[in-house]
């Protein structure tokens, strides 16, 4: 049976009730939660996991945590974060187990990145990471080692099951606009998505902060990591490329192949930089093209670095069916850029395409230019806060 109370650090009772409306709303929506209430908790070692599972143990589930080592070392996101998803666990009453994924993670998104960067793309690890290191995997290893079939994360997203959204399960947008993080989730499968439990999609970062203040959770207080994993472990992204990749010196050029300076890694730019880029024109210049097979950066001015257009592939339509015919979206091409205007219409697959299980590809003509659009980096479709598809930039239109 689940605890209903959680312990303090100084070993004072804590009746983990909600003090504020929004965690009551949670709770009492946990409590009615139909079906199976068992259920494993993504620990990551911060608070909005931490409070995850507060919640749910609050709530009368049965909880489990489970926390996935990823790198060796030091770093939020490995041996620190280990620790302090223990102590939560520990603090909470409830079983928690380490999983070595650490080959798994290299193979996935090490290499993946490494070799993407290589190619002049740049490559967005997050939501791939999401569907092929944590979810499919951890709800693999719940079910087959304790017999969990759910899973729950900190994620500020909202899940409406199948039978309220055209018979499959629909992604939305977290509650609170600052930290919603459905833009990584897009890559899930129906299947994934089914089993999945967000206890902070209704709420914002500042009440979660709040409530595990409240509850005396170790991790109250911890700061936030950075957006990438990597870059918290090795100290920035750059570090983390130079610690691979040698360095490949190349050309800095304008559109017509005027040289204004070198490089000494693409891998180190990124569509739409503007500075840091080490030469002097006559006016600002912006990154619009890596090139990886003739290893150069190219710049131009602003005004030509926006794209009316760009092609996307390898898409996973989540909340509803493959569109047939061209429908109108709101996308984002960058987890912190606004939604735009733009008509999607889907393209036929080539072969270059179809493979595994994410063949479809579409066109976007956006209503307004963008700027930075770049290859590699996600694609994701929105209708208000329902969260339909998305893809990886291929091109540009």
């Amino acid at each position: 049976m689940s605890p209903t109370a959680t312990t303090s650090p100084d070993s004072t009772p804590v009746v983990p009730s909600a003090a504020a409306p929004a965690v009551a709303e949670v709770l009492a929506r946990l409590r009615q939660w139909p079906g199976e209430r068992r259920v494993a908790v993504g620990l990551s070692g911060g608070v909005d996991s931490s409070l995850t599972a507060a919640l749910l143990v609050a709530a009368g589930w049965e909880v489990e945590g489970l926390t996935l080592w990823l790198m060796s070392g030091k770093g939020s996101c490995c041996a620190e974060g280990l620790v302090d998803a223990a102590g939560v666990c520990d603090q909470l009453g409830v079983p928690h187990h380490v999983v070595d994924s650490r080959a798994r993670f290299r193979e996935q998104i090490v290499d993946f990145l490494l070799e993407g960067y290589g190619e002049g793309l740049t490559p967005l690890p997050c939501s791939r990471c999401n569907r092929a290191v944590k979810f499919t995997p951890m709800l693999e290893w719940a079910e087959a080692e304790r017999g969990l079939g759910r899973l729950a994360t900190g994620h500020y997203a909202r899940q409406r099951p199948a039978g309220e959204g055209a018979g499959r399960h629909q992604l939305l947008r977290g509650l609170d606009p600052q930290k919603d993080q459905s833009y990584f989730l897009y890559d899930l499968s129906q299947t994934v998505l089914g089993r999945l439990v967000f206890p902070l999609g209704e709420l914002t970062k500042e009440a979660t902060r709040a409530e595990a203040s409240r509850l005396g959770l170790r991790t109250a207080k911890k700061p936030e990591s950075q957006d990438l994993c990597l870059a918290d472990h090795h100290g920035s992204m750059r570090a983390f490329l130079d610690a691979y990749l040698p360095p490949r010196q190349g050309e800095i050029v304008l559109a017509d192949g005027t040289v204004l300076g070198s490089h000494e890694g693409i891998e180190h730019f990124t569509i739409g930089q503007r500075k840091g880029l080490g030469v002097a024109w006559s006016e600002p210049l912006h990154v619009v093209r890596l090139d990886g097979a003739m290893n150069r950066v190219v710049v131009a001015p602003r005004r030509e670095a926006t794209r009316q257009a760009c092609v996307v592939g390898a898409i996973n339509w989540v909340s509803i069916a493959p569109p047939g015919q061209p429908i109108e979206v709101e996308v984002q091409v960058r987890y912190r850029s606004l939604p735009e205007r733009a008509l999607l219409t889907p393209l036929q697959e080539t072969a270059a395409d179809h493979s595994a299980d994410r063949p479809h590809r579409a066109r976007l003509d956006f209503a307004e230019p963008q700027f930075s659009v770049a290859p590699g980096q996600g694609a994701v479709f929105y209708c208000g806060d329902v969260l339909l598809g998305g893809g990886l930039i291929q091109a540009d239109g």
